[in-house]
């Protein structure tokens, strides 16, 4: 009668068993930053290009009206908020359904149907806060893309100047306007959504007053605090939502204390068209 044999099952020691998983807690740790430096590349490559579209945008709706459109048109008299520039560009980024059912007779603020669509091509990707904004029974959705209104002055509504942007309030500038050429000309910039914004304190209550040097200047004109508000509503074409200024190079924080928090915000001493 033949003896048997046991075959031993060959197992992991608890040692081994840790060591296999610390490879594979590096491996993880290795992969994971790799595949969102992939991911984050791509974002900026497709937020490139939504910006590379918005000014394909302009130019077409140069070519159809034989001027480029002003940040908002305040020619008929209504308080605030008249539709952005980006309103306006809608059939040229493929949007001319949703161009088409906006009454441009009408505020923003009464058309809660259009504010509240998501134009894919006017939100960045790595955007944290894609989502809408709610607003009462209206809901706005936010921008990534905004527009160059100058240097620091926006606009004076006594006499119709506006600043040394692409554009302003009622401007429809043609290219001969831009005595530098188009070409060395800031059109649209990347913004940040849910911005807090410092707000229609009054001041300074003259067009040539000077550019401020520190972000310190600009709190101390004071205003109004509202926080996750500015750049809300792609519709809008107030500078707080659809437009920007370059007084200080790009990501400089301005910094405001409210309640012992601190908070980067944007600033206006008065919103265009309310005055």
């Amino acid at each position: 009668m033949g003896s048997k044999r046991r075959r031993r099952r060959s197992a992991f020691t608890l040692t081994e068993l840790l060591v296999v998983m610390a490879i594979i807690a590096v491996l993880v740790g290795m992969i994971v930053p790799a595949i969102q430096r992939i991911r984050e590349s791509a974002n900026q490559i497709k937020c490139k290009n939504n910006l590379h579209q918005i000014g394909i945008a302009l130019h077409l709706y140069y070519n159809d009206r034989g001027t480029f459109p002003a940040s908002a048109d305040l020619r008929t008299g209504k308080n605030g908020d008249n539709f952005s520039i980006l309103s306006q560009l809608l059939p040229y980024v493929d949007e001319n359904n949703l161009s088409k059912s906006i009454d441009w007779n009408q505020s923003v603020d009464q058309q809660g149907r259009i504010t509240e669509h998501r134009i894919p091509i006017y939100v960045c990707p790595s955007e944290p806060n894609d989502r809408p904004r709610v607003v009462g029974a209206v809901q706005q959705y936010p921008l990534n893309y905004a527009a160059n209104l100058g240097t620091w002055f926006v606009y004076d509504p006594m006499n119709g100047q506006g600043g040394d942007g692409a554009c302003y309030c009622n401007s429809w500038l043609r290219p001969s306007d831009f005595s530098d050429g188009l070409s060395t000309t800031l059109a649209f910039s990347e913004v940040k959504a849910f911005n807090a914004i410092l707000r229609d304190s009054g001041k300074p209550n003259q067009p040539n007053a000077p550019v401020p040097a520190t972000p310190e200047e600009v709190i101390a004109y004071g205003g109004t605090y509202e926080p996750d508000t500015g750049h809300t509503n792609w519709a809008d074409g107030r500078v707080l939502q659809a437009g920007f200024t370059t007084v200080f190079r790009p990501n400089m924080p301005v910094r405001y204390t409210f309640d012992k928090h601190d908070y980067d915000i944007d600033w206006v001493s008065i919103t265009e068209g309310m005055t």
